[in-house]
């Protein structure tokens, strides 16, 4: 039997306007380099939760998953909390996923203005 261990990557983004088209266009881009980033697709991934600010109701995050064929992947939308200061029209997302890689390193993605949330992982 080989022992599978499980991780989360996280990743965030910004959204230009509240659009159904810009937040898929944003939300795919995301998601597009998480998964090429880690290596992940359906086939080892648990399940994935995204996230958005109240600023964004034009559609669901998650509908960009189904577009890029995760369709049987478990997804899940909620709000981030709004919170007086926070990063504004902004996407996040946490994938969990299955490896044999047992010393694999999660690679985290922030794109856009959403890089400052993490200044850790873009500095120079």
């Amino acid at each position: 039997m080989v022992h599978r261990t499980v991780f989360a990557v996280r990743g965030a983004t910004t959204v230009p306007q509240d659009t159904e088209e810009d937040i898929l266009t944003s939300t795919t881009e995301l998601l597009d380099q998480m998964l090429k980033k880690n290596n992940l697709n359906e086939g080892n991934i648990v399940s994935i939760i995204f996230t958005a600010t109240e600023d964004l109701t034009a559609c669901f995050p998650a509908k960009a998953a189904r577009e890029l064929g995760l369709t049987n992947t478990p997804l899940m939308c909620a709000k981030e909390l709004d919170i007086s200061g926070a990063l504004t029209h902004c996407v996040r997302i946490m994938i969990h996923y299955q490896t044999n890689n047992h010393t694999h390193n999660p690679v985290h993605v922030y794109l856009k203005e959403a890089k400052s949330l993490r200044p850790d992982l873009h500095s120079t």
